[in-house]
C-alpha cells in the first residue's frame, strides 16, 4: 500500500510547478487593495496568505480541502462502532487531499502510535512547574522542550536540500502531533486529578486514547474525535495558524512554531471564547432560578441584555453570514446524547430566540450562532469542569491543521514573512492630512 510520505511527495511535486509559475509570470497581479483601516485595524480582511488546506467560506463555513464540514465527517474513516471519524484521517487528508481508505486510515493509526510516546524528560518539566501554571504556559513549554528532538534541525545544520526541507517538517509535525493529545492529558491529571495519571493505551486511536488518559468513559472518545475535527484550521490569518505560518517562515521547525502557536491562542480574544459563552449560560440560569425557560421567557431575557448594550456571547462571526457547521456538528451530537442536560436546554432556548431577535434589532451582521455557542457546555457534561483547560484541546485541534500547512509551506518553499511598515506621518499623507 502506497504510505501517506509517497502520496504526499507525489502531490506536492505536482503542485509545486503551479506555484512557481505564479511567482514567475504573474507575480505583479495585484490581489487587492490594503485601506488604511486594515492597516491600523489588524489587517483583517487583507488577501496576504495562500494556503489550499482550508478555507473560510461565508455561507458554507469551513472548507478543508474544498470539503465541507458535513462532507469531511461523512467521507473520513471512522472507527468500528462510532460516529465520528478518525482524527488521524483528518491528518491523511489534509496533507494530500484525498480522503483516505478504511485501510490508509488504520495504518496511519498505526504509525502514530509509534509516535506518541511522551519523553520522561517532558514529564519532568511539567512536573517541575508552579502548581499554579496555566495549562496553556504547560502545553506551550513542553512542547518546546521537545525541540531537541527536530528532525528538521538536524537535516538544516547538516545542509538542507531545499527540494526535501518538507519531508523532515512532515517528519516534526507528524512526531509533534501524535504526542500533543497525550501531553494534554499529562497535564490534565497533573493539574487536576492530583497527579493520578492513566497510561497509555495502544490499543486506541488518537481520540480513544485521548479519552482514556483523560479518565472520561465513552462517547468522550467521539467527543475527543469531534473537537479536534472542528477546530482543526480557520484558514490562515487567525492568530493562532499565522503565528505558525510566521514562525515557520523563518525555517523554525516544528517544536517552535506550535509552540507559539499555543502562546497566540492563549490570548483571551482567541482562544477562550468557548469558555466564556459557558460561563454566561450558567450566569443565566443562575437568574433564572435554574428553571428552563419558555422562548417567550428567554426573549425577554435577550432582549434585556441588549438593550443594556450587552452583547449575546456565542452568536456573530467576522465572516460568516449562517449558523457555524461546527455549531450544526456539536448540536446533532447534543440532540443525541444531552437532550436532558438543563444547560443544553439553555443553549436549545437561545438558540431559538436568539437569531430572530438579532435580525430584528439589525445590528449584527450574523445573528447566528458560531462554534463556541455549546462547546463549553458539551466537557462540562462530561465532567471536564475547568475553564482553563478548554484552550488546551483546542491547541491540539488547531496543531492538526497548522502542521498541515507548514509541512506544504517547506514543500513549495516560501519565504520568510517580511511585510513593510509605515509611520503615522506617512499614513497621514497617504490621507492628506496636513
Amino acid at each position: 500500500m502506497q504510505t501517506l510520505i509517497d502520496k504526499l511527495s507525489k502531490k506536492i511535486d505536482e503542485h509545486r510547478p503551479r506555484t512557481v509559475r505564479l511567482l514567475k509570470e504573474y507575480g505583479d497581479v495585484e490581489l487587492g487593495k490594503v485601506t488604511i483601516g486594515q492597516a491600523i485595524g489588524g489587517m483583517r480582511g487583507v488577501k496576504v496568505l495562500v494556503t489550499d488546506i482550508s478555507y473560510l467560506d461565508p455561507n458554507e463555513g469551513i472548507r478543508y480541502r474544498g470539503k465541507t464540514l458535513p462532507e469531511v465527517f461523512e467521507l473520513l474513516p471512522k472507527p468500528a462502532g462510532k460516529d465520528y471519524p478518525y482524527v488521524e484521517s483528518l491528518w491523511f487528508f489534509l496533507l494530500t487531499g484525498d480522503v483516505p481508505t478504511q485501510a490508509e486510515a488504520e495504518d496511519l493509526v498505526e504509525e502514530f502510535k509509534k509516535r506518541r510516546k511522551i519523553p520522561q524528560y517532558v514529564k519532568d518539566i511539567l512536573n517541575a512547574a508552579p502548581k499554579d501554571s496555566h495549562p496553556m504556559a504547560l502545553f506551550s513549554m513542553a512542547v518546546v522542550a521537545m525541540q531537541k528532538e527536530s528532525k528538521f534541525y538536524k537535516a538544516y545544520n547538516e545542509g538542507l536540500d531545499k527540494m526535501t526541507a518538507w519531508i523532515p517538517m512532515y517528519e516534526d509535525s507528524t512526531d509533534l502531533l501524535a504526542k500533543m493529545p497525550g501531553i494534554a492529558a499529562y497535564i490534565y491529571r497533573m493539574k487536576y486529578k492530583n497527579s493520578d495519571f492513566i497510561d497509555d493505551d495502544m490499543s486506541l486511536d488518537m481520540g480513544g486514547n485521548f479519552a482514556h488518559m483523560m479518565g472520561i468513559p465513552v462517547p468522550y472518545d467521539d467527543v475527543a474525535r469531534m473537537y479536534f475535527i472542528t477546530h482543526a484550521d480557520h484558514e490562515s490569518g487567525n492568530v493562532s495558524a499565522h503565528s505558525t505560518h510566521l514562525i515557520a517562515s523563518a525555517l523554525s521547525d516544528a517544536y517552535y512554531s506550535i509552540s507559539g502557536m499555543l502562546n497566540g491562542l492563549a490570548g483571551p480574544l482567541h482562544g477562550l471564547a468557548n469558555q466564556e459563552v459557558l460561563r454566561w449560560i450558567q450566569g443565566v440560569r443562575e437568574q433564572m432560578g435554574n428553571k428552563i425557560p419558555t422562548k417567550e421567557e428567554m426573549s425577554k431575557f435577550v432582549w434585556d441584555t441588549l438593550n443594556s448594550g450587552q452583547v449575546i456571547p456565542g452568536y456573530g462571526h467576522a465572516v460568516l453570514r449562517k449558523t457555524d457547521p461546527r455549531y450544526t456538528v456539536q448540536r446533532e451530537f447534543c440532540i443525541k446524547h444531552l437532550n436532558d442536560d438543563i444547560l443544553f436546554k439553555y443553549v436549545d432556548v437561545l438558540y431559538q430566540v436568539v437569531p430572530d431577535i438579532l435580525r430584528e434589532q439589525g445590528k449584527a451582521k450574523n445573528p447566528w450562532p458560531n462554534v463556541d455557542a455549546q462547546s463549553g457546555v458539551i466537557q462540562w457534561f462530561y465532567g471536564l469542569q475547568e475553564y482553563d483547560f478548554y484552550t488546551v484541546l483546542f491547541g491540539v485541534g488547531r496543531a492538526i491543521g497548522t502542521l498541515a500547512n507548514i509541512t506544504w509551506d517547506r514543500a513549495l518553499g516560501y519565504p520568510i514573512e517580511r511585510p513593510k511598515s509605515l509611520t503615522t506621518d506617512m499614513v497621514e499623507a497617504v490621507a492628506g492630512i496636513k
